[in-house]
């Protein structure tokens, strides 16, 4: 297959792992050749499978740990606090990222350290034109001995997904990551098989070398809570990526800070952060004023709406904070729905993108006062 994994793996879940959301055999799920013909069934943890959400105990801690992780990867990332954060902001959201620049800025550098720092199981796809969809989500395969069927999983099942320049695979093998994205888990063949937790996709592409690439369609990038650009380092930051570089390599000094235990239970914790009318209306203004901008041909949906209220709420837990301020609505704004907007014709023509866009609207758009 064309999915790769990071050394050591071998595109498949270890059946010692707790962090899974169901139960594995040796080599995989196994089902006979009559519960593959059955029709469309959701398989049931069992419950010595029971996922990490359900057995996490309230940590107060888990806010701090986060807080550390994020500290963690700035060791492997340098001069980029606002993305480091964004990246973390999507992960308390339970939401996913695209992280979109040119090669050689430390795009995957990035998904590892922060997959690094939280202890989580980390699996990476890189997308090819050849790549098939089962590549990613898995396959039954026969198994000689006994004569039934054995699901062998893809690496989708992980808890921090790295769909490597995912715009070079078809779009048919794209659409395999919809279900996983949108519900969390992945159908083969009939059968219904829930994702571990928690769980994240953190999907790169280059802005430029679209010749053999595939653009997403706007269904898959409203899926992604948040895009992502790093930019070229300054002198300095560069000069001191030289310097760390003599040393050791970056991701060798992230070392695992937190938990997935410690994520999951910091994202429920953010359920919690109070939302006021004044700033949900504030949301909703900016979220529909995207769709009566004349430079506009498609604005941001619904979802949308859900993922900045989502992503303004994590920010405030970050900053350590149980309220959402109108600040937390602006910082996220163009990271939200920047990617989710289709600039009209004429927005084109003028060389209006998204983030000009939502820049206009902020500036025209009367901030609450809380």
């Amino acid at each position: 297959m064309k999915a790769l994994s990071q050394p050591g793996d071998k595109n498949r879940l270890s059946p010692a792992s707790p962090l899974q959301g169901v139960s594995f055999a040796a080599d995989g799920l196994t089902s006979s050749p009559k519960e593959r013909r059955a029709g469309p069934q959701t398989s049931a943890a069992s419950p010595a499978a029971t996922t990490a959400q359900d057995t996490a105990s309230p940590s107060p801690a888990a806010r701090e740990a986060i807080r550390q992780a994020l500290h963690e990867v700035q060791k492997a990332i340098v001069g980029k606090p606002r993305a480091v954060k964004a990246a973390f902001v999507a992960l308390l959201a339970q939401g996913h990222t695209l992280i979109e620049d040119r090669p050689g800025l430390g795009k995957t550098t990035l998904v590892r350290a922060v997959a690094q720092s939280l202890g989580c199981q980390f699996r990476r796809i890189q997308f090819t034109p050849d790549l098939l969809p089962s590549d990613i989500t898995g396959v039954h395969v026969l198994e000689g001995s006994t004569g039934s069927f054995r699901f062998r999983p893809g690496p989708i099942f992980g808890q921090v997904v790295l769909a490597d320049e995912i715009n070079r695979a078809s779009p048919k093998t794209q659409s395999s990551l919809l279900e996983a994205m949108e519900e969390r888990q992945v159908t083969v063949e009939g059968t219904t098989y829930p994702l571990p937790e928690p769980f994240a996709v953190m999907a790169t592409q280059n802005p430029i070398e679209y010749e053999g690439t595939f653009s997403l369609p706007e269904a898959q990038l409203d899926r992604f809570m948040l895009r992502i650009v790093l930019g070229y380092p300054t002198f300095a930051e560069e000069r001191e990526i030289l310097r760390r570089q003599e040393k050791s390599r970056p991701l060798d000094e992230v070392r695992p800070v937190a938990t997935a235990a410690e994520l999951l239970q910091a994202q429920k914790e953010i359920r919690a952060v109070h939302l006021c009318d004044l700033v949900a209306d504030y949301i909703i203004s900016l979220t529909t004023r995207t769709r009566s901008h004349p430079e506009v041909y498609l604005g941001a949906s619904p979802r949308a709406t859900l993922a900045l209220e989502r992503a303004a709420k994590a920010l405030a837990y970050l900053s350590g904070r149980d309220y959402v301020l109108p600040d937390d609505v602006k910082d996220m704004a163009g990271a939200v729905l920047s990617h989710r907007i289709i600039p009209s014709p004429e927005g084109l023509m003028k060389g209006t993108g998204g983030e000009e866009i939502v820049s206009e609207i902020l500036k025209n758009t009367p901030v609450p006062v809380v």
